[in-house]
């Protein structure tokens, strides 16, 4: 149950609009902290220990932005909800799609699972700039983080001229089979056959 109180100069309906704007940012950094931990046990191939280390500190960063964005929900006198159910009833998009396969395969699914994520802060910092400061604050900060760690991911995808071996995809498993086709890795790669097709609906 909610509590019958917000904080200090905030209307309830203000408070109730920054909550849910919240939770939709806590479901799907639930969802992008499960992925990156997913991926970084089912990477394979010739760059394996650089993108699996890589994406611990990312892993343990975006921890960080739930437990900071569900205190902020409870702090507003909202209820967060991180349950595994309660993320599947809320999110908007499928499971990430790839299991174990090459690194490049990996990391072409994850830049189109933070094209998502960066986009849904985007809205969210919109959303809450004339109502709550503190929060847009707070949706600032982690946008500056999760951009950077798609650039990390973004290096590896990129050639000399800048272009992204996986440009044009519209699911993560297209995305994956671009940027493993772009180093000879697709056909080693095994990606899951469960879920073909996913990743088209945004995870924002």
């Amino acid at each position: 149950m909610a509590s019958k109180y917000t904080v200090p100069g905030m209307e309830q309906q203000a408070a109730d609009q920054v909550v849910e704007t919240l939770q939709h940012r806590l479901t799907a950094l639930i969802d992008l902290q499960l992925t990156l931990k997913h991926i970084h046990w089912n990477v394979v191939g010739p760059n394996f220990i650089g993108v699996h280390e890589m994406l611990d500190p990312q892993y343990q960063a975006v921890a960080g932005f739930v437990d900071d964005i569900a205190e902020r929900i409870a702090t507003l006198g909202g209820e967060p909800l991180g349950t595994p159910g309660a993320v599947i009833r809320r999110r908007t998009w499928d499971d990430y799609s790839i299991n174990r396969a090459d690194a490049q395969a990996h990391l072409g699914a994850l830049d189109l699972v933070y094209n998502g994520v960066v986009a849904g802060h985007g809205d969210g910092i919109h959303a809450t700039k004339d109502v709550d400061l503190v929060t847009e604050g707070m949706l600032i900060a982690q946008t500056e983080q999760l951009e950077m760690f798609q650039w990390f991911v973004r290096a590896h995808l990129e050639d000399a001229g800048g272009e992204l071996a996986h440009a044009g995809a519209k699911t993560e498993r297209d995305a994956a089979k671009r940027a493993g086709a772009a180093t000879g890795g697709t056909k080693k790669a095994r990606a899951s056959r469960a879920g073909a097709g996913n990743g088209a609906k945004a995870r924002r």
